[in-house]
């Protein structure tokens, strides 16, 4: 009798730390992919604005085109990109794609800000002023929620890393997810030279 007593409290122990293990998982999961959904709404606000911004630089930047249209086809490029990371947060190849779209986006929109700052009267323009920094304060909105997505990822890929969610996890169905890393170009990454 005191065996089968001593056997059915190790099963409970044994299936609470399970369901613990489960249930911490989940809650993790879901905070990655929240996180995600606050990426998401800032890029879109991103989205958004950038047509307007080329409309009113289309006006004044006849004879830069090209560098329009390159801005408009990435910026389409990005919404796709992330329409599909937002299908699967945590995905790699999702989130690879989507970092390098949003890395093309980026260097666009930083040509058209260099080619607009030789124009006086564009970079004059109220409503142009107006959205390159509601556009910039977007940026910045897209770094922090981009930080808070890769902590909570970073948090949920530890959980289902250490013991015993090691042995758990996969049975489970937990995959590891994705960090949503900025890809910058090589001349990003070296640091600015300084002559005096």
């Amino acid at each position: 009798m005191g065996l089968a007593i001593g056997f059915l409290v190790a099963v409970g122990v044994f299936a609470l730390l399970v369901a613990g293990v489960y249930n911490g998982l989940v809650g993790k999961r879901n905070r990655y992919k929240n996180a995600f959904a606050q990426i998401d709404v800032q890029l879109k606000r991103r989205y958004d604005l950038i047509p307007n911004l080329v409309e009113i630089a289309k006006r004044y930047l006849s004879h830069e085109r090209e560098t329009l249209e390159a801005v408009v086809a990435a910026r389409n490029t990005a919404l796709q990109a992330a329409r599909a990371a937002a299908q699967q947060p945590g995905d790699a190849h999702a989130m690879q794609q989507l970092a390098s779209a949003e890395g093309a986006l980026s260097s666009g929109l930083g040509r058209l800000l260099v080619v607009s700052e030789a124009y006086p009267e564009l970079k004059s323009n109220q409503t142009m002023r107006e959205l390159s920094e509601e556009l910039t304060s977007t940026e910045n909105k897209v770094a922090f929620a981009r930080q808070a997505y890769n902590d909570a990822v970073t948090e949920y890929n530890t959980a289902r890393e250490v013991f015993p969610a090691v042995l758990l996890a996969a049975s489970f169905g937990f995959a590891p997810a994705a960090l949503l890393e900025v890809v910058e170009s090589p001349q990003e990454r070296k640091a600015p030279k300084v002559a005096f």
